[in-house]
């Protein structure tokens, strides 16, 4: 979306996606003004002297109608729900409002692959980037996963590919935002305090492909009957990962198996999982559609293996903290919706103790009771979400509610034998007790060691 000289532009929510939309405009000749929710003095003073330099106004301490009068464009962040009222005003004044998404379409002049999904994208996002890397090309990474997607264009001439997280608000407002290679992994409820429905939810995530024409590739996660069944363009590329046998990348065996046409010729080349730190169930499915959309640039088979052995995955997804007489102690704090937690459950082989519990979204617990039942063999909750929880499985595994994560930790040892995993996956936000899933995540992992210290000491 092109920027014409002295747009009147207002963004609302200043936060690092905001401050970089604020950037962007400015730096195109719009003239800005912007609206944050926190009081002057919680602004960091460096962007309150960045915004004076520039001739941004700010409105700090809330959001006003009047803070619209005479703009012609409104910006909200990703991050700024949509039935906030000044919004609402601005829906009712007729006033475009463009998500970062919609300021970024047509922008880029390189290839462009985007990640959405209700799990996994930051894995999927972080290794396309790593494998690119690896094969000598010079990707921006960004979007969802931390870097503000606009902050490609600061300094657009240092990359050949931009690859972009996204997520469901991110695409509420993603205009005719289309990216040459677009993702979708997979999809379960998610965010349903937001968009209200789970139609609505998948809806957002289905808009990645809404302005994909002939040339460019959708590709999709079958092992996910919703996402594999995503409605694309006629003349749209379609690829698929997944164990299925018609799989473009096909998961066999600890391998992921790539189908690659040759001078008319189709053949297999295969990457083996077992030496990576992908060999996990989730994580192949991660690596499969990784491998497949870097295939999509042109990533040759040698640079592609050398990427997935030198690959390290983000914290806190799956990752293995201590064992504890003969109990691994497994933290996968990022699991915040029930999707990523029965993926969680769904890779352990072991019997399972499992901490769960948060900030409720809006789910419904009841769906997880096969796959806890199967997997679980205790189950101890805690946070606001506790005891939604509790009645939606008490039935099928004993369950107890804790306070603290340090009690969680110490309880689940008593319930564990030798042999057990004990898995924090917690279904739910982070919010009502932790300042995100990065801080939970650590949390748990001092309580472990601290245990592990412990019985040392009294050993």
């Amino acid at each position: 979306m092109q920027i014409r000289d002295g747009l009147q532009a207002a963004v609302i929510g200043l936060g690092a996606a905001g401050l970089s939309t604020v950037r962007y405009l400015v730096a195109r000749g719009a003239r800005v003004r912007v609206s944050d929710q926190r009081r002057l003095e919680q602004i960091e003073p460096a962007t309150v002297a960045w915004l004076e330099e520039h001739g941004v106004s700010l409105e700090h301490g809330g959001h006003t109608e009047a803070f619209l009068a005479g703009a012609e464009a409104v910006i909200p962040g990703p991050g700024v729900p949509l039935e906030l009222p000044v919004l609402q005003a601005a829906w009712e004044q007729g006033l475009p409002i463009w998500g970062e998404l919609a300021l970024a379409a047509g922008q880029y002049r390189v290839p462009v692959i985007a990640i959405t999904g209700s799990n996994g994208k930051t894995t999927v996002t972080s290794l396309i980037g790593h494998l690119l890397r690896a094969a000598n090309r010079k990707p921006f990474v960004g979007g969802n996963i931390g870097t503000p997607l606009l902050d490609y264009f600061a300094d657009p001439g240092r990359y050949d590919s931009v690859v972009l997280e996204l997520s469901s608000f991110q695409l509420d407002l993603a205009g005719s935002f289309r990216p040459n290679v677009g993702l979708l992994l997979n999809l379960s409820p998610d965010h349903l305090d937001r968009h209200g429905s789970f139609d609505a939810y998948a809806a957002a995530k289905m808009q990645l492909f809404a302005h994909q024409v002939a040339g460019d590739c959708a590709i999709l996660g079958t092992d996910d009957p919703l996402a594999g069944a995503t409605p694309i363009g006629k003349e749209v590329r379609r690829h698929t990962f997944g164990r299925g046998g018609e799989c473009s990348a096909r998961i066999v065996a600890g391998r992921v198996e790539l189908r690659r046409d040759t001078d008319g010729a189709e053949h297999r080349v295969s990457f083996d999982l077992g030496p990576t730190r992908l060999h996990s169930s989730v994580n192949q499915l991660n690596a499969a559609a990784a491998v497949l959309a870097v295939a999509q640039l042109g990533c040759e088979p040698e640079a592609i293996a050398r990427g997935l052995l030198s690959f390290e995955p983000p914290p806190h997804r799956m990752a293995e903290v201590a064992t504890i007489d003969g109990v691994r102690f497994i933290d996968d704090s990022k699991a915040t919706n029930i999707g990523a937690l029965e993926a969680a459950l769904g890779g352990c082989e072991a019997p399972v103790v499992l901490i769960a519990g948060g900030r409720d979204k809006g789910s419904d617990y009841t769906l997880l009771r096969e796959v806890v039942g199967r997997r679980v063999k205790h189950l101890v909750l805690l946070g606001e979400a506790a005891g939604i929880m509790r009645a939606a499985l008490e039935t099928v595994v004993t369950t107890e509610t804790v306070g603290s994560m340090a009690e969680a930790v110490h309880r689940a040892m008593a319930a564990a034998a030798s042999g057990d995993l004990v898995l924090l996956a917690p279904g739910c936000a982070s919010f009502d007790m932790f300042s995100g899933y990065a801080e939970r995540g650590r949390v748990f992992a001092e309580q472990v060691l601290r245990l592990g210290r412990e019985r040392t000491t009294n050993g």
